[in-house]
């Protein structure tokens, strides 16, 4: 428009016509363009699939995007953009000529991202533009859909911490040699129970048939404790011995609760995922925690502890570096008969001590220095599934 109002000057000046001809032309042109944009009336649907939505650090998912032109003229030039975060990748733009009426076309990327988070992908903007290119008429969709990127799950040998009871099975609770007939908790009489079992003195008091209780069903339960305070880790990135961290506790977690355990998950900070809670399998809530869980400002671990003095059962807890305060909070920790196992994620050189003083305080301690290392290390203090409790 500046050009044209020049070229304008210019011919008047100058007495050219043919001058001031280009010069109204160029001076119009993009006020028309500007009027056939505005006026234009596409409209336009878009859906978005992510496969998975869910996925580990490292892998790939696909984004499948359908455009469709629901209006009755056909689109002019498209210029298509998916606002996709920096870590996945960058934008994802694509051009489309033309979409007939009630068209549509399809389009596909993929996305990576080797840092777990929860990400926003979406929404999609569409850049409309007149056929000279000298107006671009921007518009936005509202859709938009979450890709959750997990910590990666190593793999660990079959069994469980050697200490704890053989998870859901049959114990002997009592027996009619060390419990008086008073003590003994009675049922009722099953197709096939030894008469030998029946309960006499409740069969009278019930009017029914009654055997004896020698035998009840238990369930081992266990926590899984991630340290999260930041002066308890180094390194930046996915190569931090944080990020190690917390993949060992999605591995030891994820672990525990396919070979049936009720687990829960608690952080320095006391905060929980319960062992039962609605909405989704606990394999399932453990990842989706784990993948925004940071790292916390606190200096104690008294506050996560205390939450793990309550209830039996297994503790498996994966640490930092310690300090020696850190290690004398350590024995307060007790569930039952449970095993208690420390996975500690420190530098080769530091964490001597601390495995040292967390051995003599009754626990089974793993040193590694990446997620990595944990399959190998887990096979010391797991029993096979075969074998275990006997």
């Amino acid at each position: 428009m500046a050009a044209g109002a020049t070229a304008i000057v210019c011919a008047f000046v100058l007495g050219e016509r043919d001058l001031l001809r280009a010069g109204v032309l160029v001076l119009v042109l993009p006020l028309l363009s500007t009027l056939a944009v505005s006026r234009t009336r596409y409209r336009l649907a878009c859906a978005r699939r992510l496969r998975p939505a869910r996925l580990p650090a490292g892998q790939e998912s696909r984004v499948d995007l359908r455009l469709e032109n629901v209006s009755r003229l056909p689109s002019g030039l498209l210029m298509v953009e998916d606002q996709v975060p920096y870590a996945l990748g960058g934008q994802a733009r694509f051009v489309l000529d033309r979409i007939e009426p009630r068209g549509h076309r399809r389009l596909s990327y993929r996305l990576r991202s080797d840092v777990r988070g929860r990400y926003r992908v979406g929404p999609l903007v569409v850049r409309l533009t007149d056929p000279f290119g000298m107006v671009e008429l921007v518009r936005s969709f509202s859709l938009s859909d979450t890709l959750t990127v997990t910590p990666v799950v190593v793999p660990l040998p079959p069994g469980r911490p050697v200490g704890g009871r053989a998870g859901e099975g049959e114990t002997v609770a009592r027996t009619l040699a060390m419990a008086g007939d008073d003590d003994v908790a009675p049922r009722e009489y099953r197709h096939g129970d030894d008469l030998r079992r029946v309960h006499w003195r409740s069969t009278a008091r019930r009017g029914e048939l009654m055997v004896r209780r020698e035998e009840q069903h238990t369930r081992d339960s266990a926590a899984v404790f991630l340290d999260t305070r930041r002066s308890a880790y180094w390194g930046d990135g996915a190569a931090s011995s944080f990020e190690q961290a917390v993949s060992a506790a999605a591995s030891a977690g994820v672990h525990l609760a396919r070979s049936g355990m009720p687990v829960s998950l608690v952080t320095d900070a006391g905060e929980r995922v319960p062992a039962t809670a609605s909405g989704g399998t606990f394999e399932g809530l453990l990842l989706e925690a784990l993948a925004v869980v940071t790292r916390s400002d606190e200096r104690s671990l008294t506050p996560g502890l205390a939450a793990l003095r309550t209830g039996g059962g297994t503790v498996v807890g994966v640490f930092g570096e310690l300090t020696e305060a850190d290690v004398r909070s350590m024995p307060a920790v007790r569930r039952g008969d449970g095993a208690h196992v420390a996975v500690v994620v420190a530098r080769p050189d530091r964490r001597s001590p601390a495995v040292r003083a967390l051995r003599a305080a009754g626990w089974q301690v793993l040193p590694i220095t990446t997620a990595a290392d944990l399959t190998a290390a887990w096979g010391a203090v797991a029993g096979l599934q075969a074998g275990y409790g006997a």
